[in-house]
């Protein structure tokens, strides 16, 4: 079981339950899912740029990610509908677990300039999205393989119906939100 997992379970319930007023447990929120995704425009005048961010994300995440397609048109851009422009992947139960603990203690640290996470990334139904600039903060990635320095979108989905349950969750995980 994932040190992350184990912390929820022992610290992290109590403390909700008794600060957010919930009488069940079942109230309390949890992490539900986390989405892993890169899109690249190079990917339109070269396709096989994919296969390296497909190897980088499996690496960073534990399992293959799917390639997802343009859905329309742009001509400004040559882009067509259908043509594979990116990929994403979708962590649960474990796998998620440990991409979170891996996220806070090994990759955060390691972002230059590092201050804390913006807290406006919340939607307004429970969720947070956060960007990474650069995939070789995270330890599996070889700095010497890297042709280019790519960014991702990481979203947190939660079970809580608000910002104030799912921002709770997070802080009380270990989530090193900024202050200002």
């Amino acid at each position: 079981m994932s040190r992350l997992k184990d912390k929820y379970k022992e610290e992290v319930v109590p403390v909700l339950m008794k600060s957010m007023g919930y009488k069940n447990i079942m109230q309390v929120p949890t992490l539900d899912k986390i989405v892993i995704s890169v899109c690249t425009s190079e990917a339109v005048q070269n396709p096989k740029i994919l296969n390296q961010v497909v190897e980088e994300i499996t690496s960073i995440a534990g399992q293959k990610p799917v390639v997802t397609k343009a859905r329309k048109a742009i001509s400004n851009f040559k882009l067509r509908a259908g043509l594979p422009i990116g990929v994403m992947v979708t962590l649960r139960k474990e796998r998620m677990w440990h991409f979170l603990d891996k996220l806070q203690s090994l990759a955060m640290p390691r972002v230059r300039d590092f201050r804390g996470i913006s807290p406006r990334g919340f939607d307004g139904r429970g969720n947070f999205n956060m960007g990474l600039k650069e995939q070789i903060v995270f330890p599996e990635i070889n700095y010497d393989k890297v042709e280019k320095i790519r960014g991702m979108n990481i979203s947190i989905c939660t079970t809580s119906k608000t910002d104030e349950g799912a921002k709770a969750l997070l802080e009380s995980l270990g989530m090193p939100f900024r202050t200002r």
